[in-house]
Parts: structure tokens; C-alpha cells; sequence
């Protein structure tokens, strides 16, 4: 037995190592030499279905403009990451992702560019978890110690991919980049074995299309349920707000642009003290009574406010949106009420 985990181990050295960033200590887990880490928040912003060097520069401009290219690496940054996975091509591939939606979006790109590389599936070896024994509300992979992040090729996080598998990431990646959201219900219904997190990553991307009672997306609604409740602050908004999510989300940096964009809408949602800055964790933000009036499910966001907001490869805009998440459903509707397709 031992021997055979020597060999494994010795797979796993050889392979190249993707994860979703630098706070996952897989270099002291001894079972990663060569690391590559996929950094971009992919449920933010526009990812229209371009190609590899247009998206770059696509995804860069966004990162740029949003502030959250903190490295300062713009769209070279993920030139050198894109290379660094095709040089790969003929060896071996491990993943280690997380649940969430952050994660299940890098995840089904990492896997639609393998499947363009002519990687078959069989070597790649996926090892995702929504959960840790002992950690009450697990937050990541980077949660776990270096011992803890070994033991988990043991377990029944790790899988070796299958070609229906790799079939499936390459239709929700495609789904997801499209102009019309019409293709990612099926995606949502998907059950898989090895990709088991993904159905609920697309439910949860559903949830962001504003609602047809109140034009909110589900992150904005609990936002101002937060600040109707008593949340003093935005910090205190997003902590409140993120604990209602089944899964990590949206980082506070994206949670203050969104608590700004209704802060400062034309019909503002929140009132924000100071009025003239930045969100940040100090902003003091009280509920306006359009606010209370939309959160009661009497007005609509996107009516009084438009909107410009990009979901993948659909772009929101204006007043007239064609696309809500109907609730009673739990689906993505057309403008007059029928449930999007299932693609």
C-alpha cells in the first residue's frame, strides 16, 4: 500500500497544479511542484463568447476599471496563464477548486481550454469540496493547512475526469458566454458525478438576473434586507449579507461597488454617508423609502433605475429588460413570463 501511494504521489508531483489562488498552500502539501493560479472573478463583468485573445483583453479592461487589478498585471497576466496551461498539454492535470461560483465558472473554462488543447479527460483529476470536517462554515481551500489539503486525494473530493464530464463543462462554459441566458437552465438541472457542484453554482448565477417582483438580483435584495434590518454600515451589510449565502460568493470590494451603484442610482436605493466617496467598510448606509419600497416588492429597481450590468455574455441594459428570475418558478423568464428554454 504504501508503495502505491509513493506512486501516486510521485503522479501528482509531475502533474500541473491549478487552483483559484495563491492563499491554497499546495506548495507545503509536497504534491505540487508546478502551480498555476486562475485568477478572476468570472461572475463579475463581461465574458462574451470571443476569442481567447479578445476575452484577455476583455476580462484586463474590466479588472482595470473595477480597480481589482491589485497586481497592476493587466491582460499579461493571463497571457502567461493561458501559456503556462497549454505547455501542459501533454502531461497530467490536477485541479483544486471549491464550490462556489466563483470556482465552478474558472473551473468549466479551465476545462473547455483542455478540451481544446485535445487533453483527454482521463488525464485530468478534479478535486473540489463544499465542506471540511470541523469547520462549521467552510470558507475555501485556503482554510485548510497543508497536512489537511494532502489527505484530500484520498478522499472522495478527488476525481478523475470522464469524457462526459469534460462534454458537460464545455456546454456550461458556452451556456454561460452566450448573448441570451437560454442555455443555462439546463446547465442548472445537470447532475454529475464528478462536476457535482456545478447545477448549484448556475442556480445561484440565475438568482442574480433582477427578480420580476422587485427588480433586485438576490445579492442586492439581501443587501437591503441587511440595511432594513440594522445594519449600521457597509461592512456590516456584507457580513450580514454573505451569511445568507449556502456557499461563499462576492468579496466585499464587489459588494461596496454594488451597494454604490444603488447608493447612487438615479432613484437611490441606500443612502450612503459620506455621499461623496467610495463604499468601503466605514461607509454609514440607511435604507431610503424608495429602497423600502422596492425591498417590499411596491416598486422596481430596474424600472425607476435601469440597469448595465454584464451576466456572462448577456448584457443588461436600460429599463426594458428582457430577462427576469422569477421566484415562484425558480427560473430565468422572457418578457412575457415564459421559462427561458432548456437550451
Amino acid at each position: 500500500m504504501t508503495g502505491e501511494a509513493e506512486r501516486d504521489d510521485g503522479g501528482m508531483r509531475a502533474a500541473l497544479h491549478v487552483s483559484n489562488g495563491d492563499a491554497t498552500d499546495l506548495a507545503g502539501t509536497g504534491l505540487a511542484e508546478r502551480i498555476l493560479y486562475w485568477r478572476d472573478v468570472l461572475h463579475e463583468g463581461p465574458v462574451p463568447a470571443v476569442g481567447d485573445e479578445e476575452l484577455r483583453r476583455i476580462r484586463a479592461a474590466f479588472l482595470l476599471q473595477e480597480g481589482a487589478d491589485d497586481r497592476a498585471e493587466g491582460a499579461d497576466m493571463f497571457a502567461e496563464r493561458d501559456s503556462v496551461l497549454a505547455a501542459g498539454r501533454d502531461g497530467e492535470y490536477v485541479l483544486w477548486f471549491e464550490a462556489d461560483l466563483y470556482d465552478q465558472l474558472q473551473i468549466i473554462q479551465i476545462l473547455d481550454r483542455l478540451a481544446g488543447l485535445g487533453v483527454p479527460a482521463e488525464r485530468i483529476t478534479l478535486i473540489c469540496i463544499g465542506e471540511h470536517a470541523g469547520i462549521a462554515r467552510f470558507g475555501g481551500l485556503g482554510q485548510l493547512t497543508a497536512e489537511q489539503l494532502r489527505e484530500l486525494p484520498a478522499t472522495n473530493a478527488r476525481a478523475r475526469l470522464t469524457p462526459a464530464a469534460l462534454e458537460l463543462a464545455g456546454r456550461a462554459w458556452a451556456a454561460f458566454r452566450a448573448p441570451t441566458p437560454d442555455g443555462l437552465r439546463a446547465i442548472a438541472e445537470a447532475r454529475s458525478g464528478e462536476l457535482r457542484f456545478l447545477g448549484e453554482a448556475f442556480d445561484r448565477l440565475g438568482r442574480e438576473y433582477p427578480a420580476t417582483r422587485d427588480g433586485l438580483a438576490l445579492t442586492e435584495r439581501r443587501i437591503l434586507a441587511a440595511v432594513a434590518e440594522g445594519a449600521p454600515d457597509a461592512g456590516t451589510a456584507f457580513v450580514r449579507a454573505a451569511a445568507r449565502e449556502t456557499r461563499p460568493y462576492l468579496g466585499d470590494g464587489w459588494c461596496f461597488a454594488m451597494i454604490g451603484r444603488m447608493a447612487h442610482a438615479s432613484v437611490p436605493l441606500l443612502d450612503a454617508e459620506p455621499a461623496d466617496g467610495p463604499v468601503d467598510h466605514r461607509t454609514g448606509l440607511r435604507l431610503t423609502a424608495a429602497g423600502a419600497r422596492v425591498l417590499a416588492g411596491e416598486d422596481d429597481h430596474v424600472t425607476l433605475n435601469g440597469i448595465d450590468r454584464w451576466i456572462g455574455g448577456v448584457h443588461l441594459s436600460g429599463r426594458d429588460v428582457p430577462w427576469r428570475w422569477d421566484d415562484g418558478i425558480e427560473a430565468i423568464v422572457g418578457a412575457v413570463g415564459e421559462a427561458q428554454s432548456a437550451g
